[in-house]
């Protein structure tokens, strides 16, 4: 097995922590109280409401997929390219919950579009990360 270079770890480490930061924010989803979702905008409560089960599975798999395959990454695990193309099928998923099914999308802030395409692009990108690190004998 070959040593990956210091990039490698850097960028594994960074994609590790994004991940677990979209792990904080999905488990504050999940603790969301009726009270706090009363306090929150009609059109961020419509958006909660009408959110299907499978959107927030996908978001569950696709936040937890990509801290274990970002986590596998930097363990050197050839199995993080597994965790990381469930975690970019959640996030897919997720975003066919959002942007096609939830009209209620387009009157909630403009910075959720922007910010599911930088999770989009951070997922597709760390597909091939893993599979550059399984061609390189980085991983075992």
């Amino acid at each position: 097995m070959n040593k990956p270079p210091t990039w490698f770890y850097v960028v594994a480490a960074l994609a590790l922590l994004w991940n677990l930061a979209g792990c904080t924010a999905f488990v504050a989803d999940l603790q969301l109280t009726p009270e706090d979702l009363a306090r929150l905008p009609e059109a961020q409560q419509a958006l909660y409401s009408e959110r299907p089960l499978w959107a927030l599975v996908a978001t569950g798999v696709a936040v937890i997929g990509g801290a274990l395959g970002c986590l596998c990454l930097l363990l050197r695990k050839r199995w993080a390219t597994g965790l990381l193309i469930a975690s970019l099928l959640g996030v897919l998923a997720q975003d066919v919950g959002l942007f096609v099914m939830m009209d209620h999308l387009k009157a909630a802030s403009g910075v959720a579009p922007l910010l599911q395409g930088v999770v989009l692009l951070v997922a597709i990108g760390l597909v091939p990360l893993a599979g550059y690190a399984n061609a390189r004998g980085w991983t075992t």
